[in-house]
Parts: structure tokens; C-alpha cells; sequence
């Protein structure tokens, strides 16, 4: 790894509410112990460095949040970066008390962040290394109230959003189709004639059922818990359709299995695990400037 970025991401405005959200949970009523040793103004210089191998994210967001506590920034990698161990990723000026209020708020985020965008960059370079159309997919299942920081740790991974929020894709699920009376072929007409923008994602739970709406050429076949045995027989099924569907993998797909269904015939994986990543971990140095 170096500190080059891993992918260029796109422009991902801040929100400051989410800032003050994050710093205010923390410190909301000030640093006790900083304010009773009366060393808060003191001037002082904060560092943040990877202590292991890791994609950075989230720096941008800790550095708005030092910001938005009276800091000045000195430093930034880039989100999306390849951070070795050593390699600085934050540095900062302020007064202690300033520094003191959001430095554990800053160090968490980042944490958290960059073990998201290291996971989703173990799972891409896994899958790309069979097949490099292969996508990773994440969904949209990251602990609530987190998603904006999720999204762009996913990102800085290299890996793509399966579904952002409800209002940007199609993927009917039987949960919609029982009030259509299970009939597929009515609803993926009616999505085509009243969506003919989106593509048209479907998931099935068995070989049977695949079999039954490819016939009605959907965009994407999404195989809940297929094993990788299953998911090559379909494939090797499909190939007499005249429209053949991608194929999305989804459930329980993880850094230890995710080569088996790239085998085995997957275009894309969708998955969960990234946010259930241990935190990478980031040290810290506070010192008087």
C-alpha cells in the first residue's frame, strides 16, 4: 500500500449539522477535565497516524469537525488513499481545550470509517482478481443514522452503493409482487412502461423461480442466499435465454467466500460486511505546540 488514492471520489458535500452532531455527542457540555486543569488555552498540535495498513476515509469529515471547534488544518490525505502504517493522515493546531473537545471524535471517525473502505477494498481486489467486471456492491443495511459516512467509506474502498435509499432503484421483492397476485410478468411490464429509465432488478430465492422471471427479462436476477453450487447451475441454465440477466449475489457474501461466487458466475456481489469491519486503527499524538 501507499499513500497514493486507490480511487478518485466524487465531490461529497459535508453536512455541518452532521459535524456538530458528531462532536456535540461527546463533548456537548465541554471537557471537565481539560477546563479543571486549566491548561485549556494552551496552544497544542494534534496528529492523527495510521497505525496499520488501511484505505483512509472519513479524514475530510474529522478535519471539518476540528474546524468547526476553532482548529487550523496543516494536513489531509485524501479519502480513497492508501495509507501504510506510519503514514500521517491528520494534523492539526488549536488551543487545548479545542483540540481536547474533538480529538477522540475525530480519531473514532476514522477509525470506524477506514475500516469500512479497507474491507470493501479487500472484497473489490478479491473479486477483481477473477473476474475484473466483477462489482461490489454494498447495501444500504450500515447502522442507522451513519449512512452519509458509510456511503463514502464504501466508495473510497472501491466499491459501489447497491441501493443508497428507496427512491433510486427498482428491485422488486415478493413482499410487493403478493399485491399483484405473485404475477411477475404484469409487474416488470408495468416498471418498464412506468420507470423505462431504471433497470429492473427482481430477487428470487431459488433456481425455479429465477428461472420464471428471467423469462420475463428483467435487467438483474438479485439470488438471495444461493449457495456458489446453485448460483453456477443458473448460470449455466440461463445461457439458452435469448436475454440473459446479470446475476447479484446476495447474503452472507464476505471477504472468505466472496472468490466462490465470483467463480462462479456472479456479476455482482451484494453484501453487508463491510459495515460489520473491525475499526482500523489510527494513533494520536496531542501535544503543546
Amino acid at each position: 500500500m501507499s499513500s497514493q488514492p486507490f480511487s478518485a471520489l466524487p465531490f461529497l458535500p459535508i453536512s455541518t449539522g452532521l459535524i456538530e452532531n458528531l462532536w456535540m455527542e461527546d463533548a456537548g457540555y465541554g471537557d471537565l477535565t481539560t477546563r479543571s486543569l486549566g491548561i485549556q488555552d494552551h496552544p497544542a498540535h494534534i496528529t492523527f497516524t495510521a497505525r496499520d495498513d488501511q484505505i483512509a476515509s472519513g479524514v475530510e469529515e474529522a478535519a471539518a469537525l476540528l474546524k468547526q471547534l476553532g482548529a487550523s488544518i496543516d494536513y489531509a490525505i485524501p479519502s480513497g488513499s492508501r495509507a501504510l502504517s506510519g503514514t500521517l493522515l491528520l494534523e492539526a493546531k488549536a488551543s487545548a481545550g479545542q483540540l481536547h473537545l474533538g480529538w477522540k471524535s475525530a480519531q473514532s471517525l476514522m477509525e470506524w470509517s477506514a475500516g469500512i473502505a479497507t474491507m470493501t477494498h479487500k472484497m473489490v481486489t478479491l473479486a477483481k482478481k477473477i473476474s475484473p467486471m466483477a462489482v461490489v456492491g454494498c447495501t444500504r443495511k450500515a447502522p442507522p443514522l451513519t449512512r452519509p459516512l458509510a456511503v463514502k467509506a464504501v466508495l473510497a474502498g472501491g466499491g459501489v452503493m447497491h441501493r443508497i435509499n428507496l427512491s433510486e432503484t427498482l428491485l422488486v421483492f415478493a413482499e410487493h409482487l403478493t399485491f399483484m397476485n405473485f404475477d411477475i410478468g404484469k409487474a416488470i411490464g408495468r416498471l418498464k412502461q412506468t420507470a423505462p429509465e431504471r433497470k429492473i432488478t427482481v430477487e428470487v430465492e431459488t433456481i425455479e423461480q429465477a428461472l420464471t422471471v428471467a423469462q420475463f427479462s428483467p435487467d438483474i436476477l438479485q439470488l438471495e442466499k444461493f449457495t456458489p453450487q446453485q448460483l453456477h447451475h443458473l448460470h449455466e441454465r440461463l445461457k439458452f435465454f435469448d436475454h440473459i440477466p446479470s446475476l447479484a449475489a446476495a447474503g452472507g457474501i464476505n471477504p472468505e467466500n466472496i472468490a466462490d461466487y465470483i467463480e462462479a458466475g456472479a456479476d455482482i456481489i451484494v453484501t453487508s460486511a463491510p459495515y460489520y469491519a473491525k475499526p482500523c486503527d489510527v494513533q494520536v499524538k496531542l501535544e503543546a505546540a
